[in-house]
């Protein structure tokens, strides 16, 4: 699973230290948790290499890419068509919402028409993705410690994406929320 929307060193130590396979930094987006290159290269450097870095990105823009892959993560999760070069060296996350395409020029797609902001994920998209994708399908939308194992048992994703299910205010994360997260997650993979 993802803690995503990760804006400090010690929101992404916290994630590491509850179990979390990644951390997702929000880079050239309008989300209030949007930082900076040189931000994200500081959480990223700051975190093992056993935890997956995505660098998650609205912009459309090519010119923007240089700078989110100057932050060194091991993955660009983007929106829409914009082109991750293959010698890039990380791998692709692409974004699906309700009404797109499946895609198979990715190393994996995310459901999610939510984009941080809680709304949650629309099931019977997910499922078919989940049935039909060529590559693994991660859900995102609305999770919280809450809900995340009857969404686990719904869909059957590859992976979870949290964000502000598990935040005491914008682009900071709860403790608590990210353990209760983490913790309900690894109980759905070990039944």
């Amino acid at each position: 699973m993802k803690i995503c929307g990760t804006t400090s060193v010690r929101d992404a130590l916290l994630a590491v230290a509850a179990g979390a396979d990644a951390i997702g930094v929000v880079l050239a987006s309008p989300s209030p948790r949007s930082v900076t290159p040189e931000a994200a290269s500081e959480i990223f450097a700051a975190v093992s290499a056993f935890v997956t870095r995505v660098a998650v990105t609205s912009t459309d823009r090519p010119e923007d890419l240089a700078a989110i892959l100057s932050s060194r993560p091991d993955v660009v999760q983007v929106a829409g068509d914009l082109e991750v070069p293959r010698d890039a060296g990380v791998r692709v996350i692409r974004m699906l919402a309700p009404g797109d395409a499946l895609r198979d020029d990715c190393d994996a797609v995310i459901v999610d028409n939510s984009h941080g902001t809680g709304r949650t994920f629309n099931p019977g998209y997910a499922r078919e993705c989940v049935a039909a994708s060529p590559v693994p399908v991660i859900l995102a939308g609305g999770l919280t410690p809450g809900n995340v194992a009857e969404a686990i048992l719904a869909v059957r994703p590859y992976a979870v994406d949290v964000c502000s299910g598990v935040e005491a205010a914008p682009g900071i994360k709860d403790e608590r929320l990210v353990r209760a997260f983490v913790k309900i997650c690894r109980m759905m993979d070990n039944p």
